[in-house]
């Protein structure tokens, strides 16, 4: 892992901080000497990680539950000067459904969680941003995001919406200091993904065949790029939806 002094001390708000791609992240930020606030709805894992790491605490939060995030970031910003990276990693599935087989309920859920969420904490944390003219937002979009058939109608659409709203974040604030880009991974083993690794793992074997690396990466992995989107290596990167998906997109 690369050392990256510069986040020593710095605060990091993570959703979807209790497992997979999240967790990965917080306890890489952890590893470079930040300080971390997990979010999400289960709170088993970070309730260890905060064991581990006294510079960790969390709250539980289901993050369409727009009323309680923001009492979490007024309380939050009673206790530190600042935010200086936000990580919105929370998201759902949706089955890989087509349009004629998703309900109006799914497709609400998985608005409402991998995009309006997004909306609700961003423009809740943006503002003290603004005020320190710096910090970072880092949104985890989807090889779903650039193509289809890495979701279903749902899941297509809103990392899609999600990598548009990256794009115009970065655009409108790009001069006030904030640096603001977008992770699009592909085929990374999560438990999100548990699914497809049930009994023979014969879908997981099939990902794995068909991405040009032939195989799935691990959280991990995604927690190092995210570090260095966050840091001022990529400061020239502004708007950038970065694929890491073991050469998916290539086809």
């Amino acid at each position: 892992m690369i050392q990256y002094t510069e986040f020593k001390n710095r605060l990091v708000v993570i959703t979807g901080a209790n497992s997979g791609i999240g967790h990965a992240q917080a306890k890489g930020f952890l590893a470079q000497g930040a300080r971390v606030i997990g979010l999400d709805k289960q709170v088993s894992a970070m309730e260890n990680l905060a064991n581990d790491y006294t510079t960790f605490s969390f709250y539980q939060l289901d993050v369409t539950n727009h009323e309680r995030m923001q009492a979490i970031v007024s309380e939050i910003l009673e206790n530190e000067v600042r935010i200086d990276c936000l990580i919105n990693t929370a998201g759902i599935l949706d089955d890989y459904l087509p349009t004629l087989e998703t309900s109006e309920e799914l497709w609400t859920r998985v608005m409402a969680t991998n995009v309006t969420a997004v909306f609700h904490l961003t423009n809740l944390v943006l503002p003290h941003m603004l005020k320190h003219k710096q910090g970072a937002i880092i949104n985890t979009a989807s090889i779903a995001s650039l193509v289809a058939g890495g979701g279903g109608a749902a899941y297509t659409a809103a990392k899609h919406a999600l990598a548009g709203y990256t794009k115009q974040l970065a655009l409108d604030y790009a001069e006030d200091g904030i640096h603001i880009n977008a992770i699009a991974p592909g085929a990374i083993q999560t438990p999100m993904n548990a699914a497809d690794f049930v009994g023979d793992a014969q879908m997981a074997k099939w990902v794995a065949n068909e991405t040009p690396l032939k195989r799935w990466a691990q959280p991990e992995e995604v927690a190092d790029l995210t570090l260095f989107l966050a840091s001022e290596a990529s400061s020239y990167l502004q708007g950038a939806v970065v694929p890491i998906d073991g050469g998916w997109l290539l086809k």
